[in-house]
């Protein structure tokens, strides 16, 4: 299957969109002082759990997205160059 220059463009930004979002939430998450995360003997709750596994789960997905939209610009951008060098020169 061949994508389309703005749906790899699209791809490979969410999946940089994704490693930002979700690291940033699994740090606060780690972090978290509400008591929602950990309980008053610090341990985690079935709230960090649950959420710590979205989490996981949202940024394994994002990755394998961004891989799917790299992929795609770069088979575009070879299919460029090998269209540019191919092509008859003038001269």
């Amino acid at each position: 299957m061949k994508l389309s220059r703005p749906v790899s463009w699209f791809l490979l930004a969410f999946g940089v969109w994704s490693w930002f979002i979700w690291i940033t939430f699994v740090k606060n998450l780690w972090q978290d002082g509400s008591g929602l995360a950990f309980n008053a003997a610090g341990d985690p709750t079935a709230y960090f759990w649950v959420h710590l596994l979205l989490a996981v789960t949202s940024f394994l997905l994002g990755t394998v997205i961004g891989v799917i939209g790299f992929r795609g610009v770069r088979a575009l951008r070879r299919e460029a160059a090998r269209a540019e060098s191919s092509s008859p020169t003038d001269g």
